[in-house]
């Protein structure tokens, strides 16, 4: 990703803002052009922050939420309702349903989506853990499957649905308020409402 003027640092620097995803090559240029009108003293503290989430923040063991303390805020709150488990691609989702405020069950981060086309398999992505959940849990009634509409999520939702019918819990998807091909994080909280009251049952 050369830059205009052809300054190596800068290229570099770009080179990695770009290696995020949905950073583009424009949007990482003006990002790293950022980085260069930051004090020291601030670029140091942005440097810091990114050493320090990726040493502290890790999968929560009871939900694989990303979290920074030994037990996500969701599983730790004792005034969750244990009986229901929402199931979601990635953390980001999960924030996003935080912020409807309408839910008040726990949840589980598959990290993934079943993706053939992308070489990920059901091995790929946390159902081995989502399946220990519910086996071991005898309070949990109720799963609903909150992945994107996609076709990978479309996919996902069916496979969790067959892989949790042995074992005698009520599978639901949320309904279909969100846009086909779209994206939870992108919703408005309205929609994510609807689309939670209008659950199905698989």
């Amino acid at each position: 990703m050369p830059s205009a003027d052809g300054i190596r640092s800068l290229d570099v620097l770009a080179d990695e803002f770009g290696k995020l995803g949905g950073v583009g090559r424009r949007t990482a240029q003006r990002l790293a052009f950022a980085v260069l009108d930051l004090s020291d003293e601030e670029a140091s503290r942005f440097a810091s922050a990114i050493l320090d989430a990726k040493r502290n923040i890790h999968r929560c063991p009871v939900c694989q939420n990303l979290t920074d303390e030994e037990i996500c805020p969701v599983c730790s709150d004792t005034t969750r309702d244990r009986s229901v488990i929402c199931v979601v691609q990635d953390t980001k989702s999960l924030l996003a349903i935080e912020k409807v405020r309408e839910y008040h069950g726990l949840y589980h981060v598959l990290h993934g989506l079943i993706s053939p086309m992308q070489g990920i398999t059901p091995d790929g992505i946390r159902l081995r853990e989502l399946v220990e959940r519910v086996g071991t849990d005898g309070e949990v009634k109720e799963i609903i499957i909150a992945t994107n509409p996609t076709a990978e999520g479309e996919a996902t939702a069916m496979y969790i649905a067959r892989l949790l019918r042995p074992l005698g819990v009520k599978v639901t998807r949320i309904a279909n308020g969100i846009p086909v091909g779209g994206e939870l994080e992108f919703a408005d909280e309205y929609t994510l409402q609807r689309a939670f009251e209008g659950r199905r049952e698989f």
